[in-house]
């Protein structure tokens, strides 16, 4: 199993707390999908900016061909969520947790064609996205983490 070494400093928000918990303690046969929506979830973990401690979310689950984008919509807020400065500081101290155990990935921010192509990707699993785009004046970031070369 790959976890992150340090502390872990759970949510400030119960929901958050009680589904990354539910997940993980179940492999992701409980907790799997996002309250009542339906729609599937990642567990990603990485190092905090400030805390240096360990830190978890709960995401749509936007994977391709290994891949998966993490998007840092924060509901279309003007602000960019906490975790977008977590996964900019430290993009190799991340995992994420599709299913019985976390494995090892590094993120990057895509742009351009690369970006257009995973927003089209994560809209087609959570509509809402586009919605939280309109809302916003900011580019909503994202990130698209992969499993280290060997």
């Amino acid at each position: 199993m790959t976890q992150l070494a340090g502390e872990y400093i759970p949510s400030t928000m119960q929901w958050v707390r009680d589904q990354v918990e539910q997940y993980e303690r179940t492999g992701g046969r409980e907790g799997g999908t996002l309250r009542e929506t339906g729609i599937p979830v990642v567990i990603v973990s990485m190092r905090g900016v400030a805390s240096g401690s360990v830190r978890k979310i709960a995401l749509m689950r936007v994977e391709c061909n290994g891949e998966y984008a993490l998007v840092a919509s924060y509901g279309g807020a003007p602000k960019h969520p906490a975790w977008y400065h977590n996964l900019v500081a430290h993009p190799t101290e991340v995992t994420v947790q599709d299913g019985p155990e976390p494995f090892l990935v590094h993120v990057r921010l895509v742009e351009g064609e690369e970006y257009n192509t995973w927003w089209a990707r994560s809209v087609a699993v959570f509509a809402p996205y586009a919605q939280y785009k309109e809302k916003t004046s900011r580019r909503i970031p994202l990130f698209v983490a992969s499993r280290p070369q060997a």
